[in-house]
């Protein structure tokens, strides 16, 4: 197919079906260690500092290659990237499989998490140039419902597998759909015009660098020594600010540093990393608890944690018939506020309690992270120039997704404490962390609320 973006007659389903179920696919490769980590942890005899990693490299690896995706699909194609993507994700998925130890498994998470995101940057991308007007706001709540349909299903089927074939078998599983659905996308997905400009690897290889640095940093702050936490930061701060002046300077930069002048943009991306490392951090920890603090089986945990994904996908669907005075900035706002006190009602949970005291904030957290993915899946394509959509969308999952690996890390180490005790200490200040977290992304909204400047750039 050429690169001519192709005519669209109406509004048509097939695109919307295909990248809303390689989306849900995305979110089922995220949440496919959180029923089976203890039994991952017993075969491949994984320490604290590995669990960590196996937790939150797939996370890890989609914020770092992001940005990177959007680019690709700006200038090569969105569909070329996004086809790639799944490719890549197919293929990891055989090696996480086949991993035979921790750092092989963790490798593969990573990569798992390089083809998620030519998946998430492209695929909101698409929909944005498919779409207009209410079918673009209905693709929206289409695309942020299958992040909790992929949610919900994953951690079903991981263990529902674990009990038949162990923890691999969810990777082999995805291997096979992420290929169909390649197939799929390169037929009946259009491709977008291609600005035939250079991608800006360098720009990629300092950002990666530095997100890796970061994270290692907070893994080894419990696990590892002072001397190698503080020559984590300082390598952390180096290139990321190698990356910033890289990306002042070049020509067809992966990230528009102009763009965070504008009220809008600023706002919606930091309300998607208050979204990961707070509300969905947690949450993605529940089942750790549920499991390994008060004794369910991995299927049960599963069924458990619907309470939270199951409601935050009718809540996706239902957020269009909100009234139409509620502006998308103000649901961003109320929603994250929902979710910090869903999070903070889990702290109830202790080792004297039963599974049901973690059901009010699951509900209460569902219904408000619904309502916040669908509105930020709408303003990542709305606070950017149509021709940068998928940059738009790269920035907004990017942010996302680091903050989520930020916070797993975060709560893994935390709850690494030896007995119930230790466990649930951990536990409880994970969720004041996180909560808080919340809480702040909430002011600095608000904070840009004030400050003006909605609306995209111009192009």
């Amino acid at each position: 197919m050429s690169g001519a973006t192709m005519p669209v007659a109406g509004t048509p389903k097939m695109p919307l079906v295909i990248v809303a179920l390689a989306t849900l696919l995305a979110l089922v490769v995220f949440t496919a260690p959180l029923t089976t980590l203890d039994a991952m942890t017993a075969t491949l005899g994984l320490g604290a500092g590995e669990q960590a990693w196996v937790m939150s490299g797939m996370p890890l690896g989609a914020a770092c290659g992001l940005l990177t995706a959007g680019a690709f699909g700006d200038t090569l194609g969105r569909r070329r990237t996004f086809v790639g993507g799944l490719w890549l994700t197919a293929a990891a998925s055989v090696g996480a499989a086949l991993a035979g130890n921790g750092p092989l498994l963790i490798v593969m998470r990573v990569v798992q998490g390089l083809g998620s995101a030519g998946i998430m940057a492209c695929g909101l991308g698409l929909l944005g140039q498919i779409y207009d007007g209410e079918a673009r706001r209905h693709a929206a709540a289409i695309w942020a419902a299958s992040l909790g349909a992929g949610v919900a299903a994953g951690p079903i089927l991981a263990s529902g597998l674990l009990s038949l074939s162990g923890w691999a078998a969810i990777h082999v599983l995805i291997a096979p759909v992420s290929a169909l659905l390649a197939l799929l996308a390169a037929a009946r997905l259009p491709e977008s015009p291609r600005a035939g400009q250079r991608v800006d690897l360098p720009g990629s290889a300092l950002l990666i660098v530095g997100m890796s640095a970061l994270m290692s940093a907070l893994v080894e702050l419990r696990v590892g020594s002072s001397g190698m936490v503080t020559g984590l930061i300082a390598l952390a701060v180096l290139f990321l600010a190698l990356f910033v002046w890289f990306e002042r300077r070049s020509a067809n930069p992966i990230l528009e540093l102009r763009l965070f002048g504008n009220a809008a943009f600023v706002a919606a991306t930091l309300a998607a990393f208050a979204s990961g490392a707070g509300v969905l951090a947690l949450m993605s920890m529940v089942p750790t608890v549920l499991v390994r603090g008060l004794g369910l089986s991995p299927l049960a945990a599963a069924v458990v944690i619907l309470a939270w994904s199951g409601v935050t996908v009718v809540a996706a669907l239902c957020a269009r018939f909100l009234p139409a005075w509620w502006s998308s900035r103000g649901r961003v706002i109320w929603s994250i506020f929902g979710c910090a006190i869903g999070q903070a009602l889990l702290i109830a949970a202790d080792a004297d309690s039963g599974w049901a005291i973690v059901l009010p904030g699951l509900l209460v957290a569902g219904v408000s992270n619904g309502i916040l993915n669908a509105s930020l899946g709408h303003e990542a394509v709305q606070t950017v120039p149509l021709e940068r959509t998928a940059m738009g969308s790269a920035a907004n999952n990017t942010a996302r997704y680091l903050g989520s690996a930020l916070g797993i890390s975060l709560i893994s180490v935390l709850i690494a404490g030896t007995g119930s005790a230790g466990f649930f200490q951990g536990w409880h200040q994970a969720v004041i962390a996180t909560s808080a977290v919340s809480l702040l992304g909430v002011v600095a909204m608000l904070l840009l609320s004030r400050g003006g400047g909605d609306g995209a750039l111009p192009g």
